[in-house]
Protein backbone atom coordinates (compact mmCIF):
# COMPACT_ATOMS: atom_id res chain seq x y z
CA UNK A 1 0.00 0.00 0.00
CA UNK A 2 3.00 2.66 0.97
CA UNK A 3 4.56 1.19 -2.24
CA UNK A 4 1.22 2.38 -4.75
CA UNK A 5 0.88 5.74 -2.60
CA UNK A 6 4.83 6.57 -3.57
CA UNK A 7 3.41 5.79 -6.93
CA UNK A 8 0.73 7.68 -6.96
CA UNK A 9 2.39 10.50 -5.34
CA UNK A 10 5.22 10.61 -7.68
CA UNK A 11 3.18 10.21 -10.93
CA UNK A 12 1.00 13.45 -9.49
CA UNK A 13 4.41 15.30 -8.96
CA UNK A 14 5.07 14.85 -12.66
CA UNK A 15 1.97 16.19 -13.85
CA UNK A 16 2.30 19.54 -11.85
CA UNK A 17 5.76 19.59 -13.01
CA UNK A 18 4.31 18.93 -17.05
CA UNK A 19 1.70 22.12 -16.71
CA UNK A 20 3.79 24.33 -14.66
CA UNK A 21 6.34 24.02 -17.71
CA UNK A 22 4.02 24.01 -20.28
CA UNK A 23 1.82 27.33 -18.53
CA UNK A 24 5.85 28.95 -18.79
CA UNK A 25 6.13 28.41 -22.33
CA UNK A 26 4.58 30.98 -23.44
CA UNK A 27 6.08 33.45 -21.04
CA UNK A 28 9.90 32.05 -21.20
CA UNK A 29 11.67 31.14 -24.00
CA UNK A 30 13.19 27.74 -23.48
CA UNK A 31 16.66 28.40 -24.29
CA UNK A 32 19.91 27.42 -23.38
CA UNK A 33 21.83 29.00 -20.63
CA UNK A 34 23.17 31.89 -21.61
CA UNK A 35 27.05 31.91 -21.12
CA UNK A 36 27.60 35.44 -19.82
CA UNK A 37 26.06 36.03 -16.56
CA UNK A 38 25.37 40.08 -17.20
CA UNK A 39 23.88 39.73 -20.30
CA UNK A 40 20.93 41.34 -21.37
CA UNK A 41 19.38 38.57 -22.10
CA UNK A 42 15.44 37.50 -23.76
CA UNK A 43 13.50 37.77 -21.13
CA UNK A 44 10.19 35.71 -22.74
CA UNK A 45 9.36 34.81 -26.10
CA UNK A 46 5.47 35.42 -27.60
CA UNK A 47 4.16 33.51 -30.34
CA UNK A 48 1.18 35.23 -32.30
CA UNK A 49 -0.94 34.12 -36.00
CA UNK A 50 -0.68 36.07 -38.54
CA UNK A 51 -4.74 35.55 -39.32
CA UNK A 52 -5.70 36.74 -36.03
CA UNK A 53 -3.59 40.25 -36.54
CA UNK A 54 -2.79 40.94 -39.72
CA UNK A 55 -1.48 44.33 -39.25
CA UNK A 56 0.61 45.38 -36.72
CA UNK A 57 2.90 48.48 -35.64
CA UNK A 58 1.80 52.20 -34.20
CA UNK A 59 3.60 54.06 -36.61
CA UNK A 60 0.95 53.08 -39.04
CA UNK A 61 -1.85 50.69 -37.87
CA UNK A 62 -4.08 50.69 -34.86
CA UNK A 63 -2.65 47.32 -33.26
CA UNK A 64 0.80 46.52 -32.01
CA UNK A 65 2.52 43.79 -30.39
CA UNK A 66 1.05 42.37 -26.33
CA UNK A 67 3.78 44.39 -24.99
CA UNK A 68 4.33 45.27 -21.34
CA UNK A 69 5.78 48.22 -19.91
CA UNK A 70 9.77 48.60 -20.70
CA UNK A 71 9.44 45.59 -23.08
CA UNK A 72 11.36 46.26 -26.54
CA UNK A 73 11.43 44.16 -29.76
CA UNK A 74 14.18 44.56 -31.71
CA UNK A 75 13.81 44.09 -35.66
CA UNK A 76 16.16 44.52 -38.74
CA UNK A 77 15.61 45.31 -42.21
CA UNK A 78 17.23 44.89 -45.10
CA UNK A 79 20.20 42.00 -45.13
CA UNK A 80 21.96 40.11 -44.43
CA UNK A 81 25.19 41.81 -45.91
CA UNK A 82 29.46 40.90 -44.67
CA UNK A 83 30.81 41.99 -42.56
CA UNK A 84 27.56 44.01 -40.63
CA UNK A 85 25.22 41.31 -40.34
CA UNK A 86 27.58 39.13 -38.78
CA UNK A 87 29.14 41.75 -36.36
CA UNK A 88 25.38 42.26 -35.27
CA UNK A 89 25.12 38.29 -34.82
CA UNK A 90 27.94 38.16 -32.86
CA UNK A 91 26.68 40.90 -30.70
CA UNK A 92 23.18 39.58 -30.15
CA UNK A 93 24.97 36.46 -29.12
CA UNK A 94 27.08 37.69 -26.44
CA UNK A 95 24.18 39.07 -25.26
CA UNK A 96 21.92 36.34 -25.65
CA UNK A 97 19.77 38.43 -27.52
CA UNK A 98 16.81 37.22 -29.90
CA UNK A 99 15.64 39.41 -32.64
CA UNK A 100 13.56 39.05 -35.66
CA UNK A 101 15.45 39.63 -39.29
CA UNK A 102 13.45 41.04 -42.43
CA UNK A 103 15.42 39.92 -45.09
CA UNK A 104 15.65 41.27 -48.65
CA UNK A 105 15.15 38.09 -51.26
CA UNK A 106 18.00 39.02 -53.65
CA UNK A 107 20.63 39.76 -50.30
CA UNK A 108 19.55 36.61 -49.38
CA UNK A 109 20.67 34.58 -52.72
CA UNK A 110 23.95 36.68 -52.34
CA UNK A 111 24.19 35.38 -48.59
CA UNK A 112 22.51 32.01 -47.61
CA UNK A 113 25.44 31.50 -45.28
CA UNK A 114 24.00 34.23 -43.42
CA UNK A 115 20.38 33.51 -43.86
CA UNK A 116 21.60 29.98 -42.22
CA UNK A 117 23.15 31.39 -39.46
CA UNK A 118 20.28 33.34 -38.87
CA UNK A 119 18.01 30.58 -38.29
CA UNK A 120 20.83 28.33 -36.16
CA UNK A 121 20.93 30.97 -33.67
CA UNK A 122 17.27 31.03 -32.93
CA UNK A 123 16.26 34.45 -34.36
CA UNK A 124 12.94 34.74 -36.38
CA UNK A 125 13.41 35.63 -40.32
CA UNK A 126 10.61 37.50 -41.97
CA UNK A 127 10.15 39.29 -46.00
CA UNK A 128 11.16 42.48 -46.93
CA UNK A 129 10.51 41.79 -50.33
CA UNK A 130 12.60 40.91 -53.68
CA UNK A 131 14.25 43.87 -54.41
CA UNK A 132 13.56 46.41 -51.78
CA UNK A 133 11.81 49.07 -54.21
CA UNK A 134 10.82 52.36 -53.05
CA UNK A 135 7.35 52.09 -54.97
CA UNK A 136 5.05 49.94 -53.44
CA UNK A 137 2.81 52.99 -52.44
CA UNK A 138 2.29 53.10 -56.72
CA UNK A 139 2.57 49.62 -57.55
CA UNK A 140 -0.07 47.98 -58.90
CA UNK A 141 -1.38 44.57 -56.65
CA UNK A 142 0.28 42.13 -59.77
CA UNK A 143 3.55 44.00 -59.52
CA UNK A 144 3.59 43.83 -55.26
CA UNK A 145 2.68 40.49 -55.22
CA UNK A 146 5.41 39.68 -57.60
CA UNK A 147 7.92 41.23 -55.14
CA UNK A 148 6.35 39.42 -51.81
CA UNK A 149 6.45 36.25 -53.29
CA UNK A 150 9.72 36.22 -55.12
CA UNK A 151 11.16 37.67 -51.89
CA UNK A 152 9.50 34.65 -49.40
CA UNK A 153 11.27 32.44 -52.54
CA UNK A 154 14.19 33.29 -52.44
CA UNK A 155 14.74 33.71 -48.69
CA UNK A 156 13.28 29.68 -48.29
CA UNK A 157 15.41 28.67 -51.24
CA UNK A 158 18.62 30.10 -49.24
CA UNK A 159 17.94 28.91 -45.98
CA UNK A 160 17.07 25.55 -47.60
CA UNK A 161 14.30 24.77 -44.81
CA UNK A 162 11.14 26.40 -45.65
CA UNK A 163 8.92 26.49 -42.34
CA UNK A 164 12.33 28.29 -41.27
CA UNK A 165 10.63 31.53 -42.77
CA UNK A 166 7.94 32.97 -40.55
CA UNK A 167 4.84 34.87 -42.90
CA UNK A 168 5.87 37.91 -41.32
CA UNK A 169 6.18 40.97 -44.35
CA UNK A 170 7.77 44.27 -43.88
CA UNK A 171 6.94 46.71 -46.32
CA UNK A 172 10.27 48.79 -48.03
CA UNK A 173 10.29 51.91 -46.41
CA UNK A 174 6.86 51.51 -44.96
CA UNK A 175 5.31 53.04 -48.45
CA UNK A 176 2.09 50.68 -47.88
CA UNK A 177 -1.16 51.23 -49.63
CA UNK A 178 -4.55 49.65 -49.09
CA UNK A 179 -4.75 47.51 -52.17
CA UNK A 180 -1.50 45.86 -51.01
CA UNK A 181 -2.17 45.36 -47.66
CA UNK A 182 -5.52 43.21 -48.51
CA UNK A 183 -3.67 41.23 -50.56
CA UNK A 184 -1.07 40.48 -47.52
CA UNK A 185 -3.81 39.73 -45.62
CA UNK A 186 -5.89 37.83 -47.60
CA UNK A 187 -2.89 35.33 -48.33
CA UNK A 188 -2.21 34.87 -44.54
CA UNK A 189 0.72 37.28 -44.33
CA UNK A 190 1.08 39.78 -41.29
CA UNK A 191 2.12 43.58 -42.08
CA UNK A 192 4.97 44.63 -39.63
CA UNK A 193 5.28 48.20 -39.54
CA UNK A 194 6.92 49.70 -36.38
CA UNK A 195 6.69 51.59 -33.24
CA UNK A 196 9.75 54.02 -33.01
CA UNK A 197 12.86 53.84 -34.99
CA UNK A 198 16.46 55.03 -34.68
CA UNK A 199 17.07 56.33 -38.31
CA UNK A 200 20.29 54.77 -39.03
CA UNK A 201 18.85 54.84 -42.29
CA UNK A 202 20.28 58.44 -42.73
CA UNK A 203 24.10 57.64 -42.21
CA UNK A 204 24.35 59.38 -38.69
CA UNK A 205 26.99 58.20 -36.56
CA UNK A 206 26.37 55.32 -34.32
CA UNK A 207 26.50 57.23 -30.79
CA UNK A 208 23.35 59.26 -32.80
CA UNK A 209 21.65 56.04 -33.49
CA UNK A 210 21.94 54.99 -29.60
CA UNK A 211 20.67 58.03 -28.65
CA UNK A 212 17.35 58.34 -30.99
CA UNK A 213 16.53 54.57 -30.04
CA UNK A 214 16.42 55.24 -26.57
CA UNK A 215 14.86 58.78 -26.49
CA UNK A 216 12.13 57.42 -28.21
CA UNK A 217 11.62 54.32 -26.01
CA UNK A 218 12.12 56.53 -22.86
CA UNK A 219 8.69 58.30 -24.74
CA UNK A 220 6.99 55.32 -25.35
CA UNK A 221 7.83 52.83 -22.22
CA UNK A 222 7.83 49.25 -25.04
CA UNK A 223 7.41 48.46 -28.58
CA UNK A 224 8.50 47.59 -32.16
CA UNK A 225 12.16 49.29 -32.71
CA UNK A 226 13.47 49.37 -36.75
CA UNK A 227 17.36 49.20 -37.02
CA UNK A 228 19.16 48.15 -40.00
CA UNK A 229 21.42 45.51 -40.60
CA UNK A 230 23.23 46.68 -43.54
CA UNK A 231 24.59 50.32 -42.03
CA UNK A 232 27.85 50.73 -40.10
CA UNK A 233 27.06 52.45 -37.71
CA UNK A 234 23.95 50.58 -36.52
CA UNK A 235 26.88 47.15 -36.13
CA UNK A 236 29.08 49.81 -34.00
CA UNK A 237 26.52 50.99 -31.52
CA UNK A 238 24.54 47.97 -31.06
CA UNK A 239 26.65 46.95 -28.30
CA UNK A 240 26.37 50.20 -26.49
CA UNK A 241 22.56 50.06 -27.08
CA UNK A 242 21.96 47.11 -25.85
CA UNK A 243 24.30 47.93 -22.17
CA UNK A 244 21.77 50.58 -22.05
CA UNK A 245 18.30 48.92 -22.19
CA UNK A 246 19.81 46.35 -19.24
CA UNK A 247 20.84 49.39 -17.54
CA UNK A 248 17.99 51.68 -17.36
CA UNK A 249 15.69 48.12 -16.84
CA UNK A 250 14.37 46.98 -20.14
CA UNK A 251 13.33 43.65 -21.16
CA UNK A 252 13.94 41.81 -24.18
CA UNK A 253 11.14 39.79 -26.10
CA UNK A 254 10.98 37.43 -28.68
CA UNK A 255 8.47 37.04 -31.49
CA UNK A 256 7.74 34.09 -32.82
CA UNK A 257 5.08 32.32 -35.74
CA UNK A 258 2.53 30.04 -33.78
CA UNK A 259 2.04 26.94 -35.34
CA UNK A 260 1.18 23.24 -34.56
CA UNK A 261 4.07 22.81 -32.15
CA UNK A 262 4.20 25.87 -31.05
CA UNK A 263 0.57 27.14 -29.68
CA UNK A 264 0.09 30.63 -29.64
CA UNK A 265 0.00 32.97 -26.29
CA UNK A 266 -2.88 33.72 -24.71
CA UNK A 267 -3.53 37.72 -24.72
CA UNK A 268 -6.74 39.92 -24.01
CA UNK A 269 -7.65 42.25 -26.88
CA UNK A 270 -7.14 45.29 -25.44
CA UNK A 271 -3.52 44.53 -25.32
CA UNK A 272 -3.34 44.48 -28.88
CA UNK A 273 -4.54 47.81 -28.78
CA UNK A 274 -1.37 50.55 -29.81
CA UNK A 275 -1.04 53.21 -27.17
CA UNK A 276 1.74 54.89 -25.38
CA UNK A 277 2.74 54.05 -21.31
CA UNK A 278 1.36 57.88 -20.45
CA UNK A 279 -1.44 57.88 -22.69
CA UNK A 280 -4.31 55.45 -23.13
CA UNK A 281 -8.02 55.53 -25.05
CA UNK A 282 -10.24 53.73 -23.21
CA UNK A 283 -13.95 53.05 -24.04
CA UNK A 284 -14.00 55.69 -26.76
CA UNK A 285 -13.06 58.75 -25.11
CA UNK A 286 -10.51 60.96 -24.96
CA UNK A 287 -7.02 59.81 -23.74
CA UNK A 288 -6.15 61.39 -20.27
CA UNK A 289 -3.68 64.49 -20.26
CA UNK A 290 -1.75 65.75 -16.71
CA UNK A 291 -2.89 68.58 -15.74
CA UNK A 292 -0.36 70.64 -13.57
CA UNK A 293 -0.77 72.35 -9.89
CA UNK A 294 -4.80 72.61 -11.19
CA UNK A 295 -7.11 73.24 -8.29
CA UNK A 296 -10.51 73.63 -8.68
CA UNK A 297 -12.29 76.62 -6.48
CA UNK A 298 -15.79 74.20 -6.84
CA UNK A 299 -16.39 71.09 -7.67
CA UNK A 300 -17.62 71.97 -11.59
CA UNK A 301 -16.43 72.90 -14.62
CA UNK A 302 -18.42 75.96 -15.60
CA UNK A 303 -19.41 76.02 -19.47
CA UNK A 304 -20.47 79.27 -21.10
CA UNK A 305 -23.46 81.41 -19.92
CA UNK A 306 -26.83 81.94 -22.29
CA UNK A 307 -26.53 85.78 -21.43
CA UNK A 308 -23.35 85.51 -23.44
CA UNK A 309 -24.86 84.62 -26.75
CA UNK A 310 -28.11 87.11 -26.06
CA UNK A 311 -30.20 84.78 -24.11
CA UNK A 312 -31.87 86.49 -20.62
CA UNK A 313 -32.89 83.33 -19.31
CA UNK A 314 -33.13 79.21 -19.37
CA UNK A 315 -36.72 79.90 -21.09
CA UNK A 316 -34.97 81.00 -24.30
CA UNK A 317 -36.05 84.39 -24.14
CA UNK A 318 -33.59 86.76 -25.97
CA UNK A 319 -32.33 90.10 -25.16
CA UNK A 320 -31.48 92.69 -27.31
CA UNK A 321 -30.50 96.07 -25.70
CA UNK A 322 -33.38 96.63 -23.47
CA UNK A 323 -35.97 95.34 -25.00
CA UNK A 324 -36.90 91.62 -24.04
CA UNK A 325 -39.20 89.81 -26.87
CA UNK A 326 -39.86 85.88 -27.78
CA UNK A 327 -39.61 86.85 -31.80
CA UNK A 328 -36.74 87.53 -33.99
CA UNK A 329 -37.21 89.99 -36.88
CA UNK A 330 -35.83 88.25 -39.68
CA UNK A 331 -36.08 90.19 -43.46
CA UNK A 332 -39.82 90.15 -43.72
CA UNK A 333 -41.55 87.82 -41.10
CA UNK A 334 -41.35 86.56 -37.44
CA UNK A 335 -38.81 83.80 -36.32
CA UNK A 336 -40.07 82.67 -33.36
CA UNK A 337 -37.70 81.75 -30.73
CA UNK A 338 -37.67 77.84 -28.86
CA UNK A 339 -39.20 77.70 -25.85
CA UNK A 340 -36.94 75.75 -24.25
CA UNK A 341 -32.77 76.81 -23.58
CA UNK A 342 -30.44 76.14 -26.51
CA UNK A 343 -28.24 73.92 -23.99
CA UNK A 344 -30.85 70.79 -24.01
CA UNK A 345 -27.88 68.85 -25.19
CA UNK A 346 -25.29 70.10 -22.85
CA UNK A 347 -23.05 68.65 -20.80
CA UNK A 348 -21.90 68.78 -16.94
CA UNK A 349 -18.30 68.44 -16.69
CA UNK A 350 -17.40 68.37 -12.68
CA UNK A 351 -13.60 67.83 -11.86
CA UNK A 352 -13.25 66.57 -8.09
CA UNK A 353 -10.48 69.25 -6.23
CA UNK A 354 -7.95 66.09 -6.44
CA UNK A 355 -8.17 65.36 -9.80
CA UNK A 356 -4.57 65.17 -11.92
CA UNK A 357 -6.10 64.83 -15.28
CA UNK A 358 -8.62 65.71 -17.62
CA UNK A 359 -9.93 63.99 -21.07
CA UNK A 360 -8.77 66.40 -23.51
CA UNK A 361 -7.22 65.27 -27.48
CA UNK A 362 -3.79 64.94 -27.83
CA UNK A 363 -2.21 65.37 -31.37
CA UNK A 364 -1.97 61.40 -31.89
CA UNK A 365 -5.20 61.11 -32.25
CA UNK A 366 -4.99 63.10 -35.39
CA UNK A 367 -3.17 62.07 -38.59
CA UNK A 368 -2.13 64.69 -41.02
CA UNK A 369 -0.44 63.87 -44.50
CA UNK A 370 1.58 66.87 -44.03
CA UNK A 371 1.79 70.13 -42.35
CA UNK A 372 0.63 73.62 -43.86
CA UNK A 373 2.46 76.47 -43.74
CA UNK A 374 1.01 80.24 -44.25
CA UNK A 375 2.41 82.08 -46.75
CA UNK A 376 3.60 85.68 -46.35
CA UNK A 377 0.59 88.37 -47.45
CA UNK A 378 1.83 90.28 -50.61
CA UNK A 379 0.50 93.57 -51.08
CA UNK A 380 -1.29 94.28 -54.45
CA UNK A 381 -2.27 97.37 -55.97
CA UNK A 382 -6.11 96.78 -57.27
CA UNK A 383 -7.63 99.28 -59.93
CA UNK A 384 -9.82 101.37 -59.51
CA UNK A 385 -13.73 100.60 -60.22
CA UNK A 386 -15.67 102.44 -62.43
CA UNK A 387 -15.58 105.47 -65.09
CA UNK A 388 -12.65 107.55 -63.73
CA UNK A 389 -10.82 111.22 -64.73
CA UNK A 390 -7.54 111.94 -65.72
CA UNK A 391 -8.68 114.69 -62.73
CA UNK A 392 -8.85 112.06 -60.05
CA UNK A 393 -6.82 109.74 -60.85
CA UNK A 394 -3.26 110.05 -60.60
CA UNK A 395 -0.93 108.15 -63.47
CA UNK A 396 1.99 106.83 -62.28
CA UNK A 397 4.87 106.85 -65.70
CA UNK A 398 6.32 103.63 -65.37
CA UNK A 399 9.82 103.22 -67.46
CA UNK A 400 9.19 101.94 -71.41
CA UNK A 401 10.23 97.98 -71.63
CA UNK A 402 8.56 96.82 -74.74
CA UNK A 403 6.43 98.24 -77.77
CA UNK A 404 4.13 100.24 -76.28
CA UNK A 405 -0.07 100.54 -77.79
CA UNK A 406 -0.79 103.25 -79.15
CA UNK A 407 -4.58 104.47 -79.60
CA UNK A 408 -5.80 104.91 -82.72
CA UNK A 409 -7.23 108.60 -83.43
CA UNK A 410 -5.40 109.78 -80.26
CA UNK A 411 -6.92 113.52 -79.64
CA UNK A 412 -4.38 116.29 -79.18
CA UNK A 413 -3.57 116.32 -75.15
CA UNK A 414 -4.08 112.64 -74.55
CA UNK A 415 -2.28 111.13 -71.89
CA UNK A 416 0.91 108.92 -73.08
CA UNK A 417 0.19 105.91 -74.09
CA UNK A 418 0.13 102.95 -71.30
CA UNK A 419 3.32 101.01 -71.99
CA UNK A 420 2.15 96.85 -72.90
CA UNK A 421 4.19 94.65 -70.82
CA UNK A 422 6.08 91.60 -72.09
CA UNK A 423 4.63 87.84 -71.99
CA UNK A 424 5.37 85.92 -69.26
CA UNK A 425 9.23 84.17 -69.92
CA UNK A 426 9.88 80.65 -68.39
CA UNK A 427 11.69 82.00 -65.38
CA UNK A 428 8.96 83.86 -64.28
CA UNK A 429 7.64 82.99 -60.56
CA UNK A 430 5.08 80.31 -60.07
CA UNK A 431 1.56 80.68 -58.74
CA UNK A 432 0.80 80.36 -54.94
CA UNK A 433 -1.97 78.34 -55.70
CA UNK A 434 -2.49 74.85 -53.87
CA UNK A 435 -0.17 72.52 -55.16
CA UNK A 436 -0.19 68.73 -55.31
CA UNK A 437 0.18 66.43 -51.97
CA UNK A 438 4.18 65.25 -51.79
CA UNK A 439 4.24 61.56 -51.50
CA UNK A 440 5.09 59.84 -48.46
CA UNK A 441 8.73 59.84 -47.56
CA UNK A 442 9.94 56.53 -47.84
CA UNK A 443 11.79 54.97 -44.28
CA UNK A 444 15.02 53.18 -45.00
CA UNK A 445 17.65 52.90 -47.25
CA UNK A 446 17.44 52.03 -50.97
CA UNK A 447 19.99 48.63 -51.54
CA UNK A 448 22.20 50.11 -54.12
CA UNK A 449 25.56 50.19 -52.73
CA UNK A 450 28.02 47.30 -54.11
CA UNK A 451 29.43 44.75 -51.37
CA UNK A 452 31.38 46.27 -48.63
CA UNK A 453 34.85 45.20 -48.26
CA UNK A 454 35.95 47.24 -45.58
CA UNK A 455 35.59 45.59 -41.63
CA UNK A 456 34.59 46.40 -38.36
CA UNK A 457 37.36 46.41 -35.13
CA UNK A 458 36.35 44.45 -31.95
Amino acid sequence: MRRKFAAIHFLAIGVLASCLSASLLGAAAAAPDCPNPNALGTSRTIAIDPNEHQRLGSFQYRETLPLNDREVVITFDDGPISPYTPHILDTLAKECVKATFFMVGRMARTYPHLVKRVYAEGHTIGNHSQNHPFSFARMTVDQASREIEDGFASIRAALGEPSGVTRFFRIPGLLRQAPVENYLASHGYMTWSVDFMADDWTRISASEVVRRALDRLEARGRGILLLHDIQPATALGLPTLLHELKARGYRIVHVVQAGPDRPKTATLPEQWMARTASRTVQDGHWPLVDVASLTFPDPEWRMPDTRNFGISDASGTYEFGLARADKLRGAERDISLPPTSIWRNSVRIVGLPFAEELPAPDASNFRYAYVWKTRPMVARRSAPKGPTTHSTVARIPAPVTGPTAAPKNAPAGAPPAVPVPPPPSASAPKSNGPQPPRPPRPIGHQLQLPKPTTTLGG
